[in-house]
């Protein structure tokens, strides 16, 4: 079961993708992920990166975020993004992309877009084959203030070089690493 912890939708639960390799984010994960945000949410403008059901950026507008923008390259994703949104009534502050991620971000960074909170959370072996930080840097979406919050396997080992490392936490298999 997948639902929304704490804020104006709070207990909504979301409907799944129906496919295995989206891998929604654990409650467990997602509440110690929103306590260490907690105070730096409310008003701030997210990007859900590979986004699956799209929960962490619906927990991010239930907490009082002021927008998100969901990139999803699985159209079943897509769907079940659009149809949770629509039960948490927050489509007006939100815009889903079907799009492969890279070519998201290129078009976001050719719309000036600027984003406060980024969340990644990528198939674990595309963090093998490409960097998905890299193109958040060459297209300047992260705001001077940013945060980028990246979920990989414990065992990946990852190198941002575009980025600064300010916190990394393991819960189970799963690491969350901060980067500013």
């Amino acid at each position: 079961m997948i639902r929304v912890i704490s804020g104006t939708s709070k207990g909504l639960r979301l409907r799944r993708v129906a496919d295995p390799n989206v891998r929604p984010m654990p409650d467990k994960l997602k509440t110690a992920l929103f306590n260490i945000l907690r105070d730096q949410i409310r008003g701030t403008v997210v990007l859900d990166g590979f986004a699956g059901t799209g929960s962490v950026g619906i927990e991010a507008l239930s907490r009082g975020a002021e927008s998100a923008v969901f990139i999803d390259l699985s159209g079943a994703a897509v769907s079940t993004i659009r149809h949770n949104l629509a039960k948490c009534r927050a489509n007006d502050k939100a815009r889903v992309i079907a799009a492969e991620f890279n070519r998201a971000v290129i078009r976001l960074g050719k719309e000036k877009a600027k984003f406060t909170l980024i969340f990644l959370d990528p198939p674990y072996r595309l963090l093998d084959e490409r960097n998905p930080l890299k193109v958040i840097k060459k297209r300047e979406v992260l705001a001077a203030d940013g945060l980028i919050i990246l979920r990989h396997h414990f065992k990946t080992k990852f190198e941002a070089r575009y980025f600064r490392l300010v916190r990394q936490v393991t819960l189970g298999d799963d690491t969350l690493s901060f980067y500013k």
